[in-house]
């Protein structure tokens, strides 16, 4: 798999602006009862394992927040600001994205013209229990279940958005076996596909105290700047911080400490590539309370230095390409 550069960058529609709390609010999560027609969803009585819609923006769908099924989302128009997870970023036309069950996610443009556009988001919504299943007794569909799996933590896919748009226009004009078939080839396209990302550090996970664990990470990605340590955040959280920390690693793969400077890191990424600013200034803003602390921690993480990953990321935007390490 190829790495590319964090593009990082924290704002999004609804959420607390300058004056406001700095705690960002829950994920809000997308019922049935919420998909009206009216908003662009197929009725539900037509409704099968796979689901279109597209809308523009603004919109109340242009939202944070989560929902049971998992998404492929395509944007077609204007740039901005992405939220998946836990990862913070930036968004042109031909963005796309496969995001797992209960993932949050939230993308707000920027660009927009004040009447808005008419069409934004080209949406496919699918179940993931029906090709699981189907894995256990049809071989073929073990590859798609290895890309849901990925899927977990956010995926971007780099090259496939004019494949990934005719695809949602014949799987949106066709019913029954047609679009099962036509949303196979889709997803055996994306499970083939070697130029993509993982955005997320933490997947999608359910329960209360897993609930709070994700609110917590989506408070660090709007301020990781913030000092916080292990037993300040358990107090919070009403444990002591050996259960804590267990929680956090089951949640996210990472511990505490190793997380908040993945996530630091991450905001790092976006410095370097969009200002010039001094790499001792970006440290400090970050979070970090010492430069050699800061590369060391940057090495470890990106695998290169903050200025050699400024260099590389300028020499990509030159070329007027995706920037990448």
């Amino acid at each position: 798999m190829d790495a590319f550069v964090e593009r990082n960058a924290c704002s999004t529609e609804g959420f607390p602006g300058p004056s406001q709390s700095r705690l960002m609010p829950e994920a809000g999560v997308e019922l049935e009862l919420a998909r009206a027609v009216t908003l662009g969803y197929e009725p539900s009585g037509e409704a099968g394992l796979i689901r279109c819609h597209s809308h523009g923006f603004p919109s109340p769908l242009a939202r944070w927040h989560c929902h049971a099924e998992y998404e492929l989302h395509l944007i077609s128009a204007t740039s901005g600001e992405a939220f998946v997870g836990d990862w913070i970023g930036t968004f042109d036309p031909g963005h796309l994205v496969l995001c797992g069950p209960q993932l949050p996610h939230h993308w707000r443009s920027l660009d927009a013209p004040p009447e808005g556009v008419a069409q934004r988001d080209l949406i496919i919504h699918f179940s993931q229990e029906p090709i699981f299943e189907a894995a256990e007794k049809i071989p073929e569909f073990v590859e798609a279940v290895d890309l849901l799996k990925r899927a977990q933590y956010g995926i971007e896919f780099f090259g496939m958005a004019e494949s990934a748009e005719r695809h949602w226009k014949a799987i949106d004009n066709a019913r029954g076996l047609k679009r099962f078939s036509l949303f196979c080839e889709l997803l055996a396209n994306l499970a083939q596909c070697t130029d993509y990302r993982l955005l997320s550090g933490v997947q999608a996970s359910g329960g209360n105290d897993i609930k709070a664990i994700n609110h917590l990470a989506a408070r660090i990605a709007l301020d990781p700047s913030r000092d916080m340590s292990t037993a300040e955040v358990a107090s919070e959280l009403g444990m002591d911080a050996g259960r804590f920390g267990r929680l956090f690693r089951r949640a996210t793969g990472y511990g505490f400490v190793n997380y908040l400077n993945r996530v630091r890191v991450n905001k790092a990424c976006l410095l370097l590539m969009q200002t010039e600013r001094q790499v001792v200034s970006i440290c400090y803003e970050v979070g970090f309370n010492n430069l050699s602390n800061f590369n060391r921690q940057f090495l470890e993480i990106k695998g290169i230095t903050p200025k050699e990953y400024r260099k590389r990321s300028q020499r990509r935007l030159e070329a007027g390409s995706d920037p990448a390490i």
